[in-house]
């Protein structure tokens, strides 16, 4: 009976830490180029979505503009924050603030050119969501975008700010 019960709190910690993943200390530039450390990044300890993207990648436009058709009623509701960071290089960084000037994107949006926040959260492929609790700790992530994802995504926000 040890045993098994020594197993199952083996098993059980990793998922116990998930939480404790916080968003790394990076330098990104925001669109009209003033430069700001992620760490800086906050919300009065309300949830904020860090959304990776980029202006070639079509699943990532449909993705926050679906989100920006409901963000309005999201931050009445929960308070949520969105934040969008761009992994455009710097062949395409160029279009991002057109394109974005172009869409109903309520949203702050950072440039991360060299990949440093990228790679620091192992972003892989885009788009890659994260939904970061009030204490800037990860406590929920999803990799690409169907239709109907952005539900799900707003079900784990209204969670955390404890609405079923």
């Amino acid at each position: 009976m040890k045993t098994l019960l020594s197993s199952l709190i083996v098993l059980a910690f990793p998922v116990s830490l998930a939480a404790q993943i916080h968003l790394p200390s990076v330098t990104l530039r925001s669109l009209d180029g003033k430069t700001v450390d992620t760490k800086t990044w906050s919300n009065d300890g309300k949830p904020i979505i860090v959304n990776f993207w980029a202006t070639w990648c079509a699943p990532c436009k449909r993705e926050l503009s679906t989100i920006a058709d409901q963000y309005d009623r999201w931050r009445s509701e929960t308070g949520v924050k969105l934040i969008a960071v761009s992994i455009d290089d710097a062949r395409s960084t160029a279009r991002v603030a057109p394109y974005v000037n172009g869409q109903d994107w309520d949203y702050e949006v950072y440039l991360d050119p060299n990949g440093d926040l990228k790679r620091a959260l192992n972003v892989n492929n885009v788009p890659h969501t994260f939904l970061l609790n009030g204490k800037g700790e990860v406590v929920y992530q999803h990799n690409n975008y169907e239709p109907g994802d952005e539900k799900e995504l707003y079900q784990k926000v209204r969670e955390l700010v404890g609405k079923k």
